[in-house]
């Protein structure tokens, strides 16, 4: 599988999130051999979409001339796309939503209905390529944090999407929290596995990711103690 994984984080592979995403990407590895390519966003020149529309009418060419030509060709050369970010303001962090921005390329302005909303129509296939989201937040728990990126998500790749949400993320970063980061990463590269040999992931599995590392008190007690210490 060619996986091309957007880091979205200006941190690089010194993100938290990466630590998940890197996880899961050995228990894809251990399944299969990957042809995998990650791409830091943020060390990319991609100027912001101007919305002139230009590309939706000439045949996929935005009038930028930067690094964004290149990563629409190794999207449609990809297989599986992987979107790694903590959450920042509830969403996206700004460089990952300008690639995003940048996708315009891809459709027309045409428009058909599908289901009980409307979609452009494309200008290139990518009916083969399946959507995975990786995204850690610094929140002791998952509760009224990670929806409105899970949202967009949805929306922007509504078929054959993959969601994986990871509160207290900051501890994979923390050496002395392995004693429960360790066996968590464990848990993902279990899910990497399962979604190469079946192409999903037990919901059971997700809740396990997606809970709590030690309890939510603890960790807010911890981080209001480096705060305020």
């Amino acid at each position: 599988m060619r996986i091309l994984v957007f880091n979205g984080s200006p941190k690089k592979d010194k993100s938290d999130t990466m630590h998940i995403t890197r996880a899961f990407l050995e228990g894809m590895q251990e399944a299969a051999p990957q042809d995998i390519r990650i791409i830091d966003v943020i060390d990319q020149h991609i100027e912001y979409c101007r919305g002139c529309f230009a590309c939706k009418q000439n045949g996929g060419t935005c009038r930028h001339q930067d690094d964004m030509r290149g990563i629409l060709e190794e999207i449609l050369a990809s297989d599986l796309l992987l979107f790694s970010f903590p959450l920042y303001g509830y969403g996206m962090p700004a460089p990952l939503k300008n690639l995003i921005d940048r996708t315009m390329p891809l459709s027309s302005m045409a428009m058909q209905k599908v289901g009980d909303r409307y979609e452009h129509v494309g200008q290139a296939d990518f009916t083969h390529l399946r959507y995975l989201m990786i995204c850690g937040c610094g929140f002791p728990n998952s509760k009224n944090n990670f929806e409105p990126a899970v949202a967009q998500f949805r929306l922007l790749f509504p078929n054959h999407h993959t969601i994986i949400t990871v509160p207290e993320s900051p501890m994979f970063n923390a050496p002395e929290a392995a004693i429960v980061t360790v066996p968590r990463l464990a848990l993902v590269r279990q899910a990497g596995r399962a979604y190469v040999e079946s192409g999903a992931i037990d919901a059971d599995l997700l809740a396990q990711i997606g809970s709590p590392m030690i309890p939510e008190e603890t960790y807010a007690q911890i981080v209001n103690g480096g705060v305020n210490g």
